[in-house]
């Protein structure tokens, strides 16, 4: 079974083991074994599919891409969640709409990925790689910058992509990951230009009117 198919065997049995009582993040990330990693970042990426931040959710879910990306980073097989990430409850029909969401997202991929540039995803250098994603991107999702659009789903690109690579096999995926944390940091540092720009002007026309 491949991580495609774990997927989607997994959030049918998430949807199933919800209808009996809330199901918590961590206790279906534990049913996963193993491999995990573009599983749980994919699940975590889907609130961040539409422009507006998210403010402390943001925060809590950049935190944890950078603590799963220094697992990555340190080896470790399976990553262990923070404490208020794992006991993070879920209905039934949250758990379909999450299905729903991560299976739209996963079968778009699947039209343009393949097996390819095998070094940048697989064994201790893909790891490593794909551990240096999260914690970039996670960092980046985590500043807050307020009502700043797209500020998390640029990251949560980046955060996808690499996603599709560990899923697929697919080092072009994790130069797009890449791709995309530079698109990110040329955004962030637009805005802060302009904003400098923005002040300056600001306290010339005050410094001028006074």
């Amino acid at each position: 079974m491949n991580d495609y198919e774990r997927l989607v065997a997994a959030l049918s049995r998430f949807e199933h083991d919800a209808k009996q009582k809330p199901l918590t993040l961590g206790a279906a990330m534990d049913s996963l074994h193993g491999s995990a990693y573009a599983l749980i970042a994919l699940i975590l990426s889907t609130p961040f599919i539409q422009p507006i931040p998210l403010g402390p959710v943001s925060v809590m879910i950049g935190l944890t891409y950078v603590v799963m990306g220094w697992q990555m980073w340190r080896g470790h097989t399976s990553p262990v969640l923070p404490h208020n990430i794992r006991n993070l409850e879920m209905s039934e029909k949250s758990w379909r709409l999450l299905g729903k969401t991560c299976l739209k997202i996963v079968g778009f991929c699947h039209v343009f990925t393949r097996p390819r540039l095998f070094g940048l995803v697989e064994g201790v250098q893909g790891q490593k790689t794909g551990g240096v994603i999260l914690m970039i991107a996670g960092t980046l999702i985590a500043v807050p910058f307020g009502l700043l659009p797209m500020s998390n789903t640029l990251p949560a690109l980046a955060v996808i992509f690499f996603c599709f690579g560990d899923m697929e096999s697919d080092g072009l995926m994790t130069i797009i990951a890449f791709v995309w944390i530079i698109v990110t940091i040329l955004y962030f540092a637009a805005f802060f230009i302009g904003l400098y720009v923005l002040g300056n002007q600001v306290f010339e026309y005050l410094k001028f009117a006074s």
